[in-house]
């Protein structure tokens, strides 16, 4: 699944942080995939801009889509994610199209 640079930094911040030692192996492994290489650190260059609210910016169109692989466990534990915050009702607004994303199309 192709996932840009916002899309990839919400779903590592949705991921759950706690569960059975398969989910965390499955999780670790999610992660890495999801991650940014030293290369496109140096592109972005991430920086952290204090609150309230707290947010992170970075340079915009240096890092395009980037396809990561998902296993079946992987893309199920994401939207297991995205329903948790939704039952509880916080989601966010920019929330919504990775959401979406996860939900509606077909799984890799």
């Amino acid at each position: 699944m192709k996932l840009s640079v916002l899309e990839r930094l919400i779903v590592l911040n949705i991921l759950p942080k706690e569960g059975d030692v398969t989910a965390l192996r499955v999780l670790r492994d999610l992660a890495g995939r999801l991650s940014f290489s030293e290369e496109e650190l140096a592109l972005l260059q991430f920086t952290l801009i204090p609150g309230p609210p707290e947010r992170t910016e970075w340079k915009k169109d240096v890092v395009g889509e980037v396809e990561i692989l998902l296993g079946p466990k992987a893309h199920n534990l994401i939207v297991e994610s995205f329903e948790a915050l939704n039952q509880a009702k916080q989601m966010k607004m920019e929330f919504l199209p990775v959401y979406e994303k996860f939900t509606e199309e077909p799984k890799e």
